[in-house]
């Protein structure tokens, strides 16, 4: 099973390593990443990645995994990374998105008609890409999974897991890493987060997310999507 991952410039790390540490334990898989170039890239925080190949040399994938983070924006308007996610897309089994990495699926017109989540302060933006928005941490629309925030990756790779290798193998791996989430403090979705905590985390993002509805809005007019006030 071929299992590639999207490598660019200022993503999530844990967009990659979340997903990661679940996929490549799979039975019969290999896992790589694919870069733009081959040249090392750094996350948001500045940990160092290194692509194993470019995405021109990828073979048809079985599993494609793009995650998200900041990085994504400049992504955007990347024609030939569009036309690559189509390709792979139509040949995969799986495709599956974490956070914003929506959104780079979006670009490549592959929303469209789908139920999708990402991270919640892009969340309004997926019905510009021509998807239905679910307000879910996991939402599956046939081959397509997609897992909301950062952290859900974790919850969409062992979904993708079970779909392909069943619940045993799914949770053997979830046993292995000792995934048993007790957060110290209920603060991980705008519904629960105090409202200070929300008001500054919401200023924090208002740039870059002024930028991604921007983008979005002129995707809508490509697709021909009507489009009214995003909040």
């Amino acid at each position: 099973m071929k299992i590639g991952s999207l490598l660019f410039e200022k993503l999530d790390q844990i967009d990659m390593t979340g997903p990661f540490e679940v996929l490549s334990r799979l039975p019969n898989a290999e896992h790589r990443l694919y870069g733009l170039t081959a040249d090392p890239v750094r996350d948001i925080m500045g940990l160092r990645f290194s692509p194993d190949a470019t995405i021109h040399d990828a073979p048809q994938l079985d599993v494609l995994h793009i995650p998200g983070g900041p990085g994504q924006e400049a992504l955007m308007d990347n024609e030939a990374l569009h036309e690559w996610l189509r390709a792979q897309a139509s040949g995969a089994t799986k495709v599956f998105s974490v956070c914003t990495g929506a959104l780079i699926l979006g670009g490549a017109g592959l929303l469209r008609g789908r139920h999708a989540t990402t991270h919640w302060a892009s969340h309004a933006l997926l019905p510009l890409f021509g998807a239905t928005a679910v307000d879910k941490r996991v939402v599956e629309d046939g081959k397509f999974i997609f897992a909301a925030g950062v952290t859900a990756g974790i919850d969409g790779a062992l979904t993708l897991a079970a779909d392909l290798c069943g619940p045993d193998v799914a949770q053997r791996i979830q046993l292995e890493i000792a995934y048993a989430p007790e957060p110290p403090f209920h603060s991980g979705t705008p519904e629960s987060a105090p409202p200070a905590v929300l008001a500054a985390a919401r200023a924090a993002a208002a740039e870059l997310l002024a930028r991604r509805q921007a983008t979005a809005k002129r995707f809508a007019e490509r697709f021909g999507i009507a489009f009214g006030t995003v909040e």
